[in-house]
């Protein structure tokens, strides 16, 4: 039986630790030509030994891909190695400092956060997309992460996830006509970024100040292996997504979920050919009702 993706060259950014190395060996697995990617070069190597001693194929282009540069030697590194560049998955991210808040982070602190998500999955889309598109099709998965809800608080964390997410729809819907396909993972799991004294005093602040339930503390604080996430980007890299393009899922744990597309909800409508403005006590009753 042919390999789920067999052919396939993939890109994983982000790739040498924690779910992005679960993700590496899960397409190699199903028969992609990975492309191992971290800033770390020795844990980037060390993930590319792992899938190639059993019996896959990996190659290592350590660096950070926030700089155009390195994103665009990625792609062609894998278009070399594999013979096209079909996949594209971002993992790359860094943790909120800790406490971190509006009231304190400083603008230094924002612009790293922001790089390092956001920074990296324009970079690398950049590269991608274009490629993607002569060859006549690809996939691209970015990582996201229900922080973007705010629930979590923080400050460059949520507003880079936030941006990635939208902006991943956004490509999603540009990018359909040339049957390149764009979506999100929020992925839950247990990595050094959510270990540690660090990570559990964090959430236990959250829970104090009201900003998470009993049940999500537990869930944060027992999150199950990087491999339970993994399946999910192999599926929205293969054949069996065809058709699946800009949605936004939860995969944490044996948790599978998917975001609705917001849609605004009607509180009060009045057709401005013949209408004044609303008043500004008239929307302060308006919302009253709601």
């Amino acid at each position: 039986m042919t390999p789920l993706l067999a052919g396939r060259g993939a890109v994983v950014v982000g790739g040498s630790r924690g779910i992005g190395a679960a993700v590496a060996g899960e397409l190699a697995r199903h028969g992609a030509g990975v492309v191992v990617n971290g800033r770390d070069r020795h844990a980037a190597e060390q993930t590319t030994a792992a899938i190639t001693a059993g019996g896959c194929a990996a190659v290592s282009h350590p660096g950070s891909p926030a700089d155009p540069a390195i994103a665009e030697s990625l792609i062609r590194r894998c278009i070399g190695e594999f013979g096209g560049i079909h996949i594209l998955v971002n993992c790359a991210g860094i943790a909120e400092p800790a406490g971190s808040s509006i009231l304190d982070i400083s603008p230094e602190q924002f612009r790293e956060l922001i790089d390092s998500h956001l920074g990296t999955v324009v970079a690398t889309c950049r590269a991608a997309a274009p490629r993607m598109v002569e060859q006549g099709g690809g996939s691209i998965v970015n990582t996201g992460s229900v922080a973007f809800l705010g629930d979590y608080g923080g400050t460059g964390y949520p507003a880079g996830k936030g941006a990635v997410t939208s902006l991943t729809l956004a490509i999603a819907a540009e990018l359909k006509q040339h049957r390149v396909r764009a979506n999100v993972v929020c992925p839950g799991a247990k990595t050094r970024l959510s270990s540690g004294p660090d990570y559990e005093a964090h959430i236990a602040d959250l829970n104090r100040r009201g900003l998470l339930d009993d049940a999500s503390v537990q869930a944060s604080l027992d999150a199950a292996p990087p491999e339970y996430v993994a399946p999910m980007y192999a599926y929205l890299a293969s054949h069996l997504a065809e058709n699946v393009t800009g949605e936004i899922f939860v995969a944490a744990g044996g948790f599978v979920g998917r975001f609705p597309r917001p849609s605004p909800a009607l509180i009060g409508y009045r057709d401005h050919h013949d209408s004044p403005p609303w008043s500004v006590i008239e929307l302060s009753e308006l919302m009253r009702r709601v």
